[in-house]
């Protein structure tokens, strides 16, 4: 029988897609309030892999990924996720906003997911062959793993996440994490 052990803490990361760059800043902030500070964020990268988004968010569709320092239960991601799909439908959290009374859209996807040392997790409110049930309606999926010394795709992995600057930014976040782990212990 194997010894179990507690997992431990992962290093949040919430993606954010929209076609207004306004949006970054605003949900940065109210991400912040929420989860803590940002410790690195991605430049902003043109989103346009799929046309999924468009009717709901417009063309010309961007993603930026950011980083939180406080880190968090690997078991807190369906949580994370329901309160970020809060965060998307409130379109009233700033009168800069623009909204169409008639077609309540979201203005912004926010997709929450985590590092730890070997992989990198999305979580998904939509189920398929690679994801496995948490709990509230909420799936995960491994999206990258890391290898060999760098993180490497799924064959499911969404094309934006198998970006050179979205493995470079993934591993510079990996070796944050690493070190925040090591000062973690060094505090026991």
């Amino acid at each position: 029988m194997g010894k179990i052990f507690l997992a431990k803490p992962a290093k949040l990361i919430i993606s954010m897609i929209t076609s207004d760059k306004y949006l970054f800043s605003l949900y940065k902030e109210i991400l912040i309030k929420r989860f803590g500070e940002v410790d690195i964020e991605s430049s902003t990268q043109p989103f346009n892999y799929t046309d999924y988004y468009e009717e709901e968010f417009g063309e010309n569709l961007m993603q930026k990924l950011f980083s939180f320092s406080t880190l968090i239960r690997q078991d807190e991601l369906a949580e994370i996720k329901i309160i970020t799909n809060g965060l998307e439908k409130n379109n009233n959290i700033d009168k800069n906003i623009k909204t169409n009374i008639t077609h309540r859209k979201r203005k912004i996807n926010l997709d929450p997911g985590y590092i730890t040392l070997n992989k990198y997790i999305l979580a998904s409110t939509k189920n398929g062959p690679s994801r496995i049930y948490l709990n509230q309606g909420i799936y995960a999926e491994i999206t990258l793993s890391f290898i060999n010394k760098s993180f490497v795709p799924c064959e499911y992995t969404y094309p934006n996440y198998k970006t050179c600057e979205y493995i470079i930014f993934l591993t510079s976040v990996r070796q944050k994490y690493k070190l925040q782990l090591k000062e973690n212990s060094n505090k026991i």
